[in-house]
């Protein structure tokens, strides 16, 4: 006799991974090397940047990720926001670009870059990796998010 398994999207719905929310004027590359510096982890840029599709366009979002295979625990660090540019069909000039600005999490707009620890044990403490994150004198602010409730989540999935 044949055993049927039924998967709940229930099972899915808990979150293996931690969140910081950072606020830096910095250049992508340059905040993934003082991450590097500070947490002591070698987040190295990727060829494949983060795609969504929305109405106004497709959004690259940079991605800077290292894979700790010692402690199992993979550092991706993302951009928050981009840019979309469309072009007027009209006329095609140097004032007819419409920029529109898309964010990988809406909900913390105000975030320029994400930090998303995946397969963390119970001894992580995101609070203590958000103050040492602070210390960096580029950084404006970092601090934890809990995206439970967040609509948008699922961009986080990659």
């Amino acid at each position: 006799m044949m055993a049927i398994h039924k998967i709940q999207i229930d099972d899915f719905d808990v979150a293996n991974y931690e969140v910081i929310a950072i606020h830096a004027t910095v250049e992508d590359y340059k905040l993934a090397y003082l991450l590097n510096q500070t947490l002591a982890i070698q987040l190295s840029k990727s060829n494949c940047p983060i795609e969504l599709q929305s109405k106004q366009g497709k959004s690259n979002f940079q991605l800077f990720i290292y894979e700790d295979e010692i402690q199992d625990v993979c550092w991706s660090l993302i951009e928050n926001h981009s840019i979309i540019t469309e072009e007027n069909e009209v006329s095609i000039g140097i004032f007819d670009a419409i920029e529109t600005r898309s964010y990988l999490l809406p909900e913390i707009k105000k975030a320029d870059f994400i930090l998303k620890i995946e397969n963390n044990d119970t001894q992580f403490d995101s609070i203590e990796f958000a103050q040492k994150i602070n210390q960096i004198t580029q950084v404006s602010t970092a601090y934890p998010v809990d995206i439970a409730n967040f609509k948008s989540k699922n961009n986080l999935i990659f």
